[in-house]
């Protein structure tokens, strides 16, 4: 929807994957991705972010999902000005993963 230019219908497709039991934490995270994402594009930085904080997630169990969730963070507090908890969220999956995106190289030039 959002390459599509349909932005504006996957924030509330997200927040019916996030409200509906059964649906996989991958499919709830990829679509609370692409909200973000989009709301982040239209400059909606505090929603984007409020939104992917509804993916609960640990600084010590990292799944593949939970790496992107965490990215995307870090690259919307990164594009509203929040350096440095952008690089708080590039380091933690450096952590996890050193060659996950590129997290290394974003983390050390936000240091």
């Amino acid at each position: 929807l959002r390459s599509m230019g349909r932005s504006d219908r996957a924030v509330p497709l997200a927040e019916e994957a996030l409200a509906t039991r059964g649906v996989p934490v991958a499919a709830k995270a990829e679509a609370v991705i692409v909200a973000a994402s989009a709301l982040a594009d239209q400059g909606k930085f505090d929603q984007a972010l409020g939104l992917l904080r509804r993916i609960r997630t640990r600084d010590d169990v990292a799944s593949p999902e939970v790496l992107r969730v965490w990215y995307v963070t870090g690259d919307i507090l990164e594009r509203s000005g929040h350096r440095q908890e952008a690089q708080r969220e590039f380091r933690k999956i450096v952590r996890h993963d050193p060659s996950a995106f590129d997290a290394a190289e974003r983390a050390a030039q936000l240091g």
